[in-house]
């Protein structure tokens, strides 16, 4: 008998033993796993955070911005709030405006799933089922990698809450009349072009940045397609009327003489914070320089390879017509 219970006491600590070991492993490889999704989490978060602020300008629309200050600079602490005014100024039958896309569980976008965020971002359809106005260039981001947009939602998960209430939108005519016809059904489908394509990797950041929308002129509503990057969107502000300039590479009214380096420098030169600490009065721009101007060195040159590759228009535009 006595050797029957010394025989069960080695099994059960021989089993135990085993146990912990085989627990031990496990453990050791989920605390690996943890920080390689710890790792990967901190890369898309940082990804999301370029995009949302320099490219693709997610903060600039969803914050406040002062326009006492050169560029309407965003002010501190109002990141992602929303309430930015969006109106006939934009060639809006009507006023939207920009939503609050804080984590806020309230008046904000906390309680929202990825994939509601990413319909939102990508297909202009809000959890509720409202459609958005295409002011909100989610034709655009539509075009865009899946690893890209998700690395925006990653970021913008990490916004500090406000509980900032938006005003709804009023419309004169339904929204269902400017939903545009998106170009991918998937953004499985969706490849970011490799960089050693400058050209077509500088057309994928141009999109990404919705570069066409303030730089091409409308008329009744629309986009003139046949000028597209020609410039002359006008921006009546009330403080002050700017109008947008024409990128395209015609020589007397584009950036045709522009060199490389010279498109370069335009940006590196608002890198400066104080180019936006006075207030230029009548003489200001609605470009988001303090943003943009924080784009990488290489993705702004691969913007000009790709400009110097569209249709030149000649289309001489008066900056500040007023």
């Amino acid at each position: 008998m006595k050797n029957i219970i010394n025989w069960i006491t080695v099994s059960l600590v021989a089993i135990f033993a085993t146990g912990f070991f085989f627990i031990s492993c496990n453990s050791n490889e989920s605390s690996s796993d943890k920080t390689v999704d710890k790792d990967s989490l901190k890369v898309m978060i940082e990804r999301g955070k370029y995009l949302a602020h320099d490219v693709s300008g997610c903060i600039n629309c969803h914050s406040q911005r002062d326009y006492n200050k050169f560029s309407g600079h965003i002010v501190p602490g109002t990141e992602g709030k929303g309430g930015e005014v969006f109106n006939e100024i934009y060639g809006i039958p009507g006023v939207v405006f920009a939503k609050n896309i804080t984590p806020d569980t309230t008046q904000g976008i906390g309680k929202w799933t990825d994939e509601e965020i990413v319909k939102a971002i990508t297909m202009g359809i809000r959890k509720n089922g409202d459609t958005l106005y295409p002011i909100m260039p989610y034709p655009h981001y539509n075009q865009m990698s899946k690893e890209d947009i998700y690395s925006i939602v990653a970021y913008i998960r990490t916004l500090k809450p406000n509980n900032n209430k938006v005003p709804e939108r009023y419309l004169s005519t339904p929204v269902s009349f400017a939903y545009p016809v998106l170009k991918s059904n998937s953004l499985e489908s969706n490849i970011k072009p490799d960089v050693s394509d400058i050209v077509k990797y500088g057309a994928y950041v141009v999109n990404s940045a919705a570069c066409m929308d303030c730089h091409t002129p409308m008329e009744n509503g629309k986009y003139k397609m046949d000028e597209v990057f020609s410039g002359g969107f006008t921006f009546n502000l009330g403080t002050f009327v700017a109008n947008t300039a024409n990128i395209t590479p015609d020589s007397l009214t584009g950036i045709g003489k522009w060199t490389e380096e010279m498109f370069l420098e335009k940006f590196k030169g608002y890198r400066d914070p104080a180019r936006f600490a006075t207030n230029p009065g009548k003489i200001n721009s609605i470009m988001p320089w303090s943003l943009f101007s924080k784009m990488d060195d290489f993705d702004i040159k691969a913007i000009y390879r790709y400009l110097r590759t569209v249709k030149p228009v000649k289309h001489a535009v008066e900056k500040y017509p007023k």
